[in-house]
Protein backbone atom coordinates (compact mmCIF):
# COMPACT_ATOMS: atom_id res chain seq x y z
CA UNK A 1 0.00 0.00 0.00
CA UNK A 2 1.65 3.48 -0.63
CA UNK A 3 0.15 4.87 2.15
CA UNK A 4 -1.07 3.12 5.68
CA UNK A 5 -3.47 4.48 7.92
CA UNK A 6 -1.21 5.92 10.77
CA UNK A 7 0.27 8.57 7.35
CA UNK A 8 -3.55 8.89 6.72
CA UNK A 9 -3.94 10.10 9.95
CA UNK A 10 -1.06 12.69 9.59
CA UNK A 11 -1.65 14.23 6.17
CA UNK A 12 -5.14 15.12 7.15
CA UNK A 13 -3.23 16.56 10.60
CA UNK A 14 -2.06 18.85 7.37
CA UNK A 15 -5.27 19.86 6.25
CA UNK A 16 -5.18 16.97 2.88
CA UNK A 17 -8.22 15.27 2.51
CA UNK A 18 -7.64 11.39 1.78
CA UNK A 19 -9.39 8.81 -0.43
CA UNK A 20 -8.33 5.37 -0.82
CA UNK A 21 -9.60 2.38 -3.18
CA UNK A 22 -11.61 -0.04 -1.38
CA UNK A 23 -10.07 -3.27 -0.29
CA UNK A 24 -7.01 -2.07 -1.14
CA UNK A 25 -5.17 -3.02 1.71
CA UNK A 26 -6.78 -6.22 2.53
CA UNK A 27 -3.94 -7.84 1.44
CA UNK A 28 -1.24 -6.30 3.84
CA UNK A 29 -3.61 -6.42 6.81
CA UNK A 30 -4.99 -2.93 6.93
CA UNK A 31 -8.82 -3.39 6.18
CA UNK A 32 -10.99 -0.48 5.45
CA UNK A 33 -12.16 0.18 8.57
CA UNK A 34 -8.62 1.33 9.44
CA UNK A 35 -8.80 3.84 6.85
CA UNK A 36 -12.12 4.99 7.57
CA UNK A 37 -11.11 5.50 11.11
CA UNK A 38 -7.92 7.55 10.34
CA UNK A 39 -10.06 9.87 8.62
CA UNK A 40 -10.24 8.75 4.91
CA UNK A 41 -12.80 8.31 2.61
CA UNK A 42 -13.53 4.97 0.37
CA UNK A 43 -13.52 5.01 -3.45
CA UNK A 44 -15.12 2.00 -5.25
CA UNK A 45 -12.26 1.74 -8.07
CA UNK A 46 -8.54 3.13 -8.61
CA UNK A 47 -10.65 5.08 -12.19
CA UNK A 48 -13.27 6.97 -9.65
CA UNK A 49 -10.70 7.78 -7.16
CA UNK A 50 -7.93 9.67 -9.64
CA UNK A 51 -10.67 11.33 -11.14
CA UNK A 52 -11.36 13.69 -7.75
CA UNK A 53 -7.32 13.60 -7.06
CA UNK A 54 -4.91 16.00 -7.05
CA UNK A 55 -1.93 14.09 -5.90
CA UNK A 56 -1.90 10.30 -7.12
CA UNK A 57 -0.02 8.03 -5.13
CA UNK A 58 0.86 4.55 -5.92
CA UNK A 59 3.53 1.62 -5.29
CA UNK A 60 4.21 0.77 -9.04
CA UNK A 61 3.09 2.77 -12.13
CA UNK A 62 -0.48 3.10 -12.75
CA UNK A 63 -2.24 1.64 -15.38
CA UNK A 64 -3.02 3.81 -17.98
CA UNK A 65 -7.07 4.13 -17.63
CA UNK A 66 -6.04 5.58 -13.92
CA UNK A 67 -3.64 8.20 -16.19
CA UNK A 68 -6.46 9.15 -18.35
CA UNK A 69 -9.14 9.62 -15.74
CA UNK A 70 -6.35 12.69 -13.94
CA UNK A 71 -6.92 16.10 -14.47
CA UNK A 72 -4.10 17.67 -16.29
CA UNK A 73 -1.71 19.10 -13.59
CA UNK A 74 -2.42 16.14 -11.43
CA UNK A 75 0.35 15.21 -9.45
CA UNK A 76 1.32 11.35 -9.76
CA UNK A 77 3.82 9.35 -6.94
CA UNK A 78 5.47 6.11 -7.40
CA UNK A 79 8.17 3.72 -8.20
CA UNK A 80 7.52 4.96 -12.27
CA UNK A 81 10.80 3.21 -13.70
CA UNK A 82 11.71 6.52 -15.85
CA UNK A 83 15.09 5.32 -17.07
CA UNK A 84 14.11 1.85 -17.81
CA UNK A 85 10.55 3.01 -19.59
CA UNK A 86 11.06 5.93 -21.35
CA UNK A 87 7.70 5.76 -23.39
CA UNK A 88 5.69 5.91 -20.32
CA UNK A 89 6.99 8.67 -18.99
CA UNK A 90 5.75 10.25 -22.58
CA UNK A 91 2.25 9.18 -21.28
CA UNK A 92 2.29 11.14 -17.74
CA UNK A 93 4.05 13.80 -19.38
CA UNK A 94 1.31 14.30 -22.97
CA UNK A 95 -1.45 15.03 -20.03
CA UNK A 96 0.66 17.54 -18.17
CA UNK A 97 0.84 15.53 -15.23
CA UNK A 98 3.39 16.09 -12.44
CA UNK A 99 5.29 13.09 -11.89
CA UNK A 100 7.96 12.14 -8.73
CA UNK A 101 9.50 9.30 -9.47
CA UNK A 102 10.33 7.45 -5.88
CA UNK A 103 13.57 5.77 -7.39
CA UNK A 104 15.02 8.96 -8.56
CA UNK A 105 15.29 11.07 -5.03
CA UNK A 106 18.63 12.01 -4.80
CA UNK A 107 20.43 10.03 -1.90
CA UNK A 108 21.64 13.46 0.07
CA UNK A 109 21.30 13.89 4.14
CA UNK A 110 18.07 16.10 3.53
CA UNK A 111 16.16 13.11 1.81
CA UNK A 112 17.16 10.06 3.89
CA UNK A 113 13.98 9.67 5.35
CA UNK A 114 12.27 9.62 1.76
CA UNK A 115 14.39 7.36 0.35
CA UNK A 116 12.13 4.68 -0.98
CA UNK A 117 14.78 2.43 -2.27
CA UNK A 118 16.87 2.06 0.60
CA UNK A 119 13.61 0.88 2.88
CA UNK A 120 12.09 -1.41 0.27
CA UNK A 121 16.19 -2.97 -0.64
CA UNK A 122 16.53 -3.52 3.51
CA UNK A 123 13.76 -5.58 3.04
CA UNK A 124 14.23 -7.52 -0.10
CA UNK A 125 18.11 -8.01 1.67
CA UNK A 126 16.24 -9.92 4.24
CA UNK A 127 14.34 -12.00 3.26
CA UNK A 128 16.23 -13.42 0.51
CA UNK A 129 18.24 -14.91 3.24
CA UNK A 130 15.07 -16.24 4.72
CA UNK A 131 14.56 -17.91 1.44
CA UNK A 132 17.63 -19.12 0.98
CA UNK A 133 17.57 -20.70 4.72
CA UNK A 134 14.35 -22.26 3.65
CA UNK A 135 15.54 -23.90 0.83
CA UNK A 136 19.06 -24.83 1.78
CA UNK A 137 19.30 -28.90 2.75
CA UNK A 138 21.14 -27.77 6.27
CA UNK A 139 21.28 -25.29 9.07
CA UNK A 140 22.95 -22.28 8.79
CA UNK A 141 24.95 -22.11 12.17
CA UNK A 142 27.07 -24.49 13.61
CA UNK A 143 25.58 -27.14 16.01
CA UNK A 144 27.45 -29.57 18.33
CA UNK A 145 25.19 -32.29 19.17
CA UNK A 146 25.37 -36.05 20.35
CA UNK A 147 25.28 -37.02 17.25
CA UNK A 148 28.71 -34.81 16.28
CA UNK A 149 29.11 -31.32 15.21
CA UNK A 150 27.53 -29.48 12.13
CA UNK A 151 29.65 -27.59 10.25
CA UNK A 152 27.81 -24.02 9.27
CA UNK A 153 26.99 -22.62 5.94
CA UNK A 154 28.45 -20.82 4.20
CA UNK A 155 26.78 -17.57 2.37
CA UNK A 156 28.24 -14.94 -0.06
CA UNK A 157 26.51 -11.79 -0.74
CA UNK A 158 27.79 -10.11 -3.79
CA UNK A 159 26.68 -5.99 -3.50
CA UNK A 160 26.81 -4.19 -0.46
CA UNK A 161 24.59 -1.65 -0.75
CA UNK A 162 21.42 -1.20 1.34
CA UNK A 163 20.14 -5.10 -0.05
CA UNK A 164 23.54 -6.49 0.60
CA UNK A 165 24.41 -5.40 3.90
CA UNK A 166 20.81 -6.29 4.89
CA UNK A 167 21.56 -10.02 4.00
CA UNK A 168 24.99 -9.81 5.34
CA UNK A 169 23.65 -9.12 8.49
CA UNK A 170 20.82 -11.50 8.48
CA UNK A 171 22.73 -14.15 7.21
CA UNK A 172 25.30 -13.37 10.12
CA UNK A 173 21.98 -13.80 12.76
CA UNK A 174 21.52 -16.80 11.72
CA UNK A 175 25.04 -17.44 12.45
CA UNK A 176 26.25 -18.42 8.78
CA UNK A 177 29.93 -17.98 7.64
CA UNK A 178 29.48 -15.12 5.32
CA UNK A 179 31.47 -13.15 2.72
CA UNK A 180 30.41 -10.06 1.05
CA UNK A 181 31.85 -8.53 -2.11
CA UNK A 182 31.28 -5.36 -3.90
CA UNK A 183 33.58 -3.34 -6.61
CA UNK A 184 33.08 -0.59 -4.47
CA UNK A 185 36.38 -0.65 -2.39
CA UNK A 186 35.12 2.02 -0.19
CA UNK A 187 32.10 -0.27 1.29
CA UNK A 188 34.57 -2.68 2.57
CA UNK A 189 34.41 -1.20 6.43
CA UNK A 190 30.40 -1.59 6.16
CA UNK A 191 30.72 -5.72 5.38
CA UNK A 192 33.31 -6.02 7.83
CA UNK A 193 31.44 -4.27 10.84
CA UNK A 194 29.17 -6.53 10.06
CA UNK A 195 30.99 -9.55 11.21
CA UNK A 196 31.82 -10.88 7.42
CA UNK A 197 34.79 -11.31 5.45
CA UNK A 198 35.21 -8.60 2.55
CA UNK A 199 36.55 -10.06 -0.63
CA UNK A 200 38.74 -8.24 -2.51
CA UNK A 201 39.66 -8.14 -6.52
CA UNK A 202 41.25 -5.29 -8.26
CA UNK A 203 38.41 -4.70 -11.26
CA UNK A 204 40.94 -2.20 -12.74
CA UNK A 205 39.58 1.15 -11.84
CA UNK A 206 37.01 3.05 -9.80
CA UNK A 207 33.60 1.64 -10.04
CA UNK A 208 31.88 4.01 -7.47
CA UNK A 209 29.29 5.64 -9.83
CA UNK A 210 27.27 8.75 -8.76
CA UNK A 211 25.33 9.01 -5.69
CA UNK A 212 26.31 5.69 -3.77
CA UNK A 213 25.75 3.79 -6.56
CA UNK A 214 28.12 1.50 -8.42
CA UNK A 215 28.82 2.11 -11.83
CA UNK A 216 28.69 0.01 -14.57
CA UNK A 217 31.65 -2.30 -15.59
CA UNK A 218 33.23 -2.37 -19.01
CA UNK A 219 32.85 -5.65 -20.63
CA UNK A 220 36.73 -6.26 -20.17
CA UNK A 221 36.47 -5.80 -16.78
CA UNK A 222 32.54 -7.66 -16.44
CA UNK A 223 34.62 -11.02 -17.65
CA UNK A 224 37.90 -10.76 -15.42
CA UNK A 225 35.27 -10.53 -12.45
CA UNK A 226 33.35 -13.14 -13.91
CA UNK A 227 36.06 -15.68 -14.06
CA UNK A 228 37.75 -14.58 -10.18
CA UNK A 229 33.65 -15.25 -9.28
CA UNK A 230 33.56 -18.78 -10.49
CA UNK A 231 35.97 -19.89 -7.23
CA UNK A 232 34.58 -17.66 -4.99
CA UNK A 233 31.20 -18.95 -5.42
CA UNK A 234 32.02 -22.30 -5.90
CA UNK A 235 33.32 -22.58 -1.99
CA UNK A 236 29.98 -21.08 -0.88
CA UNK A 237 26.45 -22.74 0.21
CA UNK A 238 24.43 -19.87 -0.13
CA UNK A 239 25.05 -17.08 -2.97
CA UNK A 240 22.54 -13.46 -2.64
CA UNK A 241 23.13 -11.45 -5.58
CA UNK A 242 21.82 -7.86 -4.93
CA UNK A 243 23.89 -5.91 -7.91
CA UNK A 244 21.85 -2.98 -9.58
CA UNK A 245 23.01 -0.43 -12.26
CA UNK A 246 20.13 2.30 -12.08
CA UNK A 247 18.44 2.10 -15.72
CA UNK A 248 20.18 -0.49 -16.87
CA UNK A 249 20.26 -4.28 -17.14
CA UNK A 250 21.49 -6.39 -14.10
CA UNK A 251 25.00 -7.16 -14.49
CA UNK A 252 26.00 -10.64 -15.01
CA UNK A 253 27.72 -11.94 -11.97
CA UNK A 254 26.85 -15.37 -11.58
CA UNK A 255 28.21 -17.71 -15.00
CA UNK A 256 26.99 -20.83 -15.83
CA UNK A 257 30.47 -21.88 -14.91
CA UNK A 258 30.27 -20.66 -11.26
CA UNK A 259 27.01 -22.19 -11.04
CA UNK A 260 28.22 -25.79 -11.94
CA UNK A 261 31.16 -24.88 -9.17
CA UNK A 262 28.62 -24.86 -6.53
CA UNK A 263 27.90 -28.51 -4.62
CA UNK A 264 24.18 -29.56 -4.88
CA UNK A 265 21.88 -28.12 -2.83
CA UNK A 266 23.36 -24.98 -2.70
CA UNK A 267 21.13 -21.89 -3.05
CA UNK A 268 20.90 -18.49 -5.12
CA UNK A 269 18.62 -15.88 -4.25
CA UNK A 270 18.79 -13.32 -7.12
CA UNK A 271 17.70 -9.87 -5.82
CA UNK A 272 18.45 -8.07 -9.17
CA UNK A 273 15.87 -10.97 -11.23
CA UNK A 274 13.27 -8.13 -12.19
CA UNK A 275 16.46 -6.14 -13.93
CA UNK A 276 17.31 -9.70 -15.52
CA UNK A 277 19.41 -11.19 -13.21
CA UNK A 278 22.69 -11.58 -12.31
CA UNK A 279 22.96 -14.62 -12.28
CA UNK A 280 23.03 -16.66 -15.72
CA UNK A 281 20.72 -19.36 -15.22
CA UNK A 282 17.84 -16.73 -13.30
CA UNK A 283 14.22 -17.19 -14.66
CA UNK A 284 12.79 -14.18 -13.92
CA UNK A 285 9.48 -14.90 -11.54
CA UNK A 286 10.56 -18.46 -10.82
CA UNK A 287 12.31 -20.93 -8.61
CA UNK A 288 14.76 -23.53 -10.76
CA UNK A 289 17.12 -25.91 -10.55
CA UNK A 290 20.32 -26.16 -12.15
CA UNK A 291 21.70 -29.44 -14.12
CA UNK A 292 24.29 -29.97 -10.76
CA UNK A 293 21.39 -29.66 -8.31
CA UNK A 294 21.77 -25.79 -6.99
CA UNK A 295 18.47 -24.25 -6.47
CA UNK A 296 18.05 -20.50 -8.29
CA UNK A 297 15.38 -18.43 -6.60
CA UNK A 298 14.69 -15.45 -9.08
CA UNK A 299 10.98 -14.59 -7.06
CA UNK A 300 10.29 -10.90 -7.86
CA UNK A 301 9.31 -8.08 -5.48
CA UNK A 302 10.52 -9.73 -2.51
CA UNK A 303 9.04 -6.40 -0.44
CA UNK A 304 5.95 -7.40 -1.65
CA UNK A 305 5.96 -10.61 0.22
CA UNK A 306 6.16 -8.55 3.48
CA UNK A 307 3.65 -6.28 2.91
CA UNK A 308 2.83 -4.55 5.87
CA UNK A 309 6.00 -3.43 7.07
CA UNK A 310 6.77 -2.58 3.11
CA UNK A 311 3.75 -0.55 3.44
CA UNK A 312 4.56 1.48 6.63
CA UNK A 313 8.05 2.14 5.60
CA UNK A 314 6.98 3.23 2.04
CA UNK A 315 4.60 5.16 3.38
CA UNK A 316 6.43 7.11 5.81
CA UNK A 317 8.55 8.16 2.47
CA UNK A 318 6.12 9.12 0.78
CA UNK A 319 4.73 11.55 3.89
CA UNK A 320 8.58 12.98 4.16
CA UNK A 321 8.94 13.91 0.29
CA UNK A 322 5.28 15.51 0.34
CA UNK A 323 4.68 17.26 3.21
CA UNK A 324 7.09 19.72 3.45
CA UNK A 325 5.22 21.13 0.37
CA UNK A 326 1.82 20.89 2.02
CA UNK A 327 0.61 24.18 3.08
CA UNK A 328 -2.88 24.69 3.98
CA UNK A 329 -4.25 21.34 2.59
CA UNK A 330 -2.95 22.15 -0.56
CA UNK A 331 0.52 20.67 -3.04
CA UNK A 332 3.05 23.27 -3.85
CA UNK A 333 5.96 21.61 -5.86
CA UNK A 334 9.51 24.28 -5.31
CA UNK A 335 10.80 22.87 -8.61
CA UNK A 336 14.14 24.74 -7.27
CA UNK A 337 14.04 21.78 -4.30
CA UNK A 338 16.86 20.04 -4.53
CA UNK A 339 14.59 17.04 -3.97
CA UNK A 340 12.26 17.95 -6.32
CA UNK A 341 15.07 18.88 -8.99
CA UNK A 342 15.57 14.82 -8.65
CA UNK A 343 12.35 13.01 -8.36
CA UNK A 344 10.37 14.89 -10.73
CA UNK A 345 10.44 13.44 -13.91
CA UNK A 346 7.85 14.88 -16.15
CA UNK A 347 6.39 18.61 -15.61
CA UNK A 348 3.99 20.59 -17.95
CA UNK A 349 4.20 18.24 -20.55
CA UNK A 350 8.05 17.90 -20.51
CA UNK A 351 10.00 14.77 -20.14
CA UNK A 352 12.86 16.05 -17.55
CA UNK A 353 15.17 12.73 -17.81
CA UNK A 354 16.05 10.24 -20.22
CA UNK A 355 16.69 12.76 -22.73
CA UNK A 356 12.92 11.98 -24.16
Amino acid sequence: MALVPETVARFAKLGAGVRVQRGAGDAAAFPDALYEAAGATLAEDASSLAAQADVLVAVGRPADEVLHALRPGSVVVGFLNPLGDPAYLRRLADPKLTALAMEMIPRITRAQSMDALSSQSNIAGYKAVLLAAAALPKFFPMLTTAAGTIAPAKALVLGAGVAGLQAIATARRLGAVVSGYDVRAVVKEQVQSLGATFLEFDVGGDAEGTGGYAKELTPEQQERQRAWMVEQIGANDVVITTALVPGRKAPLLVSEAAVAAMKPGSVIVDIAAEAGGNCALTVTGEIVTSPNGVTVIGTTNLPGTMPADASRLYSRNVYALLSPWIKDGSLAIDPNDDVAKGAVVARDGNVLVGGT
